[in-house]
């Protein structure tokens, strides 16, 4: 059986495929057409992604909302490609943040000047 971390990273190694410098073509992958035109169009398409979830969410169709929460993995998954990120940093940022608590990893993220979330 695959784990669903190695989901994560089969995926995260097909995204990379898919970068245009790389020569993978935009008129035939999803993926190329995001990379190829940037940030902005990545963010956009996440926060119509986020935006479905909400409402999937408000209308209490779990269907919906596992079927829209994937939409945004994998969307946040192209921002981390084009980030030069793969889904295990994430998964090594939250083991670092196990066991702490929210106001403890945000007192931490201030006092040693990394992100915030103000």
């Amino acid at each position: 059986m695959t784990s669903q971390t190695d989901v994560l990273k089969a995926i995260a190694d097909v995204l990379e495929t898919r970068r245009p410098q790389d020569g993978a073509d935009p008129q035939s992958s999803y993926v190329a057409s995001l990379l190829s035109r940037g940030q902005d169009t990545i963010l956009k398409k996440i926060g119509e992604e986020s935006t479905e979830l909400v409402m999937a969410s408000k209308d209490q169709s779990s269907e919906m909302i596992l079927y829209e929460m994937a939409d945004l993995w994998f969307h946040c998954m192209v921002l981390l490609t084009h980030h030069h990120l793969r889904p295990e940093d994430v998964i090594n940022e939250l083991a670092r943040r196990q066991g702490l608590s929210g106001l403890e990893e945000k007192a931490l993220r201030s006092s040693t000047g990394g992100p915030s979330d103000e």
